[in-house]
């Protein structure tokens, strides 16, 4: 195989991931609620996040590739299209409903759970499998708040879950159960039967079917990718939930080796990077070769956005070594709390701390970071300060204020590339002295 590997560059190889993620792309997805169910497909999932300091990783992954997107279009498309359906890929996410069939391989293991965890939550919830059931069946659509806590302590922690809510959500696990939608963030079930869209494919696949699914979406979706990529696209890496694992590894590599035999998939080698093979869909490639579009975007990127959520793949394509950092204590943060990735065209540029303040409609950015090697500020703040006052827009803010920056100069070029009303900085006195003496920034 190794001398029929196609060489590209890691300019190229960019590109290719950039524009399968639709930030770059020539490719245009139709308005409103069916773009939204067209970049989910294109992606191949949309991961679900809890967090809401911006607005969630759901909305601002859609948004981010079509500024017409609003939250109802993502309910719609669950609760009244069904067109998606919420499930385990490598965390929760919303999947296209046509991928139904390929989830049911992870419902079976519920059935019969090997993991430490999974057996703890089943056995917890077990007894109260049928009268959840019962429940749901005879008045409809509820809710885990519908559920008494007969323990008599307190819910709140995901091992303290009181054991109705256990239940319901394992039920939902193993399949008896689907999210029918959601109100803001919680949660209403039913029946599988009574939200399942009845000519959905409910055919367990084969071993073999589910190995090419896996790689083709992961494929799709990254663009190119490699072998450890392709696994990890759908599936979580941490043994402690092994029941959400799917497929074997020797299995699947076995796959992407017949597929490249078949000429379905394409072996690259990224120039510089000889011991990584990595692979692509030839319409990927033909795609990649048509006519592109000059200008470069700059996007404000969730953490939990499809193009950045396996790290090493990031720092490895992208020379970008970027962690979230909310989950550390405050003191080992290097950036902030919740920093979300800057990126122009290809390259990543930067990372800003961001949080909206809702009350008073105030997009809050306490740090902004530029990469150390970055000085096209020129003809990037212009491109920035616009999707700055979109991305504030997006977060139900009507104003900006940039605390920090680094370097410090950009603070006031990014003022001036928009107007005042819309975004101001705060000054320390030693700053305040440096812009006065200063014509450029």
């Amino acid at each position: 195989m190794e001398k029929s590997i196609q060489k590209i560059s890691k300019i190229e190889a960019r590109e290719l991931v950039a524009n399968s993620q639709l930030l770059n792309s020539s490719i245009k997805c139709a308005k409103g609620k069916k773009g939204a169910a067209e970049i989910i497909d294109k992606l191949g999932y949309l991961q679900i996040d809890t967090i809401s300091v911006i607005n969630r990783a759901h909305h601002h992954v859609l948004w981010t590739r079509r500024h017409d997107y609003t939250e109802k279009h993502l309910h719609d498309l669950q609760a009244k299209d069904k067109l998606i359906f919420e499930y385990w890929t490598h965390a929760m996410s919303f999947i296209p409903m046509k991928d139904y069939r390929f989830a049911l391989h992870r419902m079976k293991n519920f059935e019969k759970p090997q993991g430490k965890w999974m057996k703890y939550r089943y056995e917890q919830s077990k007894k109260y499998f049928k009268p959840v059931l019962e429940r749901i069946a005879n008045e409809g659509i509820l809710s885990s708040s519908d559920f008494e806590n007969d323990t008599g302590k307190k819910g709140g922690t995901w091992w303290d879950w009181k054991p109705a809510k256990t239940a319901l959500e394992y039920l939902f696990w193993k399949g008896d159960l689907m999210i029918a939608e959601r109100k803001g963030f919680q949660k209403f079930c039913n029946l599988t039967e009574r939200v399942l869209p009845s000519d959905v494919d409910t055919t367990l696949p084969t071993a073999n079917e589910l190995n090419r699914f896996f790689i083709q979406r992961a494929l799709s979706s990254l663009g190119i990718a490699s072998k450890r990529e392709i696994e990890k696209f759908m599936q979580p890496g941490r043994a402690g939930i092994s029941d959400l694992q799917v497929t074997e590894r020797k299995t699947m590599y076995k796959v992407i080796d017949d597929m490249c035999e078949g000429k379905e998939i394409i072996p690259l080698e990224i120039e510089g990077d000889h011991k990584i093979v990595n692979y692509a869909l030839p319409e990927t490639l033909r795609n990649n070769s048509k006519k592109k579009n000059s200008t470069k975007k700059v996007h404000i990127l969730s953490p939990f956005d499809n193009l950045i959520i396996q790290r090493n793949r990031t720092k490895r394509l992208f020379d970008f070594d970027y962690a979230i950092e909310c989950y550390l204590p405050e003191h080992k943060r290097k950036y902030g709390y919740f920093v979300l990735p800057i990126i122009w065209g290809n390259e990543f540029v930067g990372r800003m701390d961001s949080k909206a303040d809702r009350q008073v409609k105030k997009l809050v950015i306490n740090n902004i970071v530029f990469e150390e090697n970055f000085d096209e500020y020129d003809e990037f703040l212009p491109y920035f300060a616009k999707r700055l006052k979109l991305f504030a827009e997006f977060n139900g803010c009507n104003s900006t204020i940039i605390k920090k920056c680094k370097p410090m100069k950009i603070k006031k070029a990014i003022n001036q590339s928009i107007n005042q009303s819309i975004i101001t900085f705060e000054l320390s006195k030693h700053e305040a002295e440096i812009f006065q003496n200063t014509k450029r920034f």
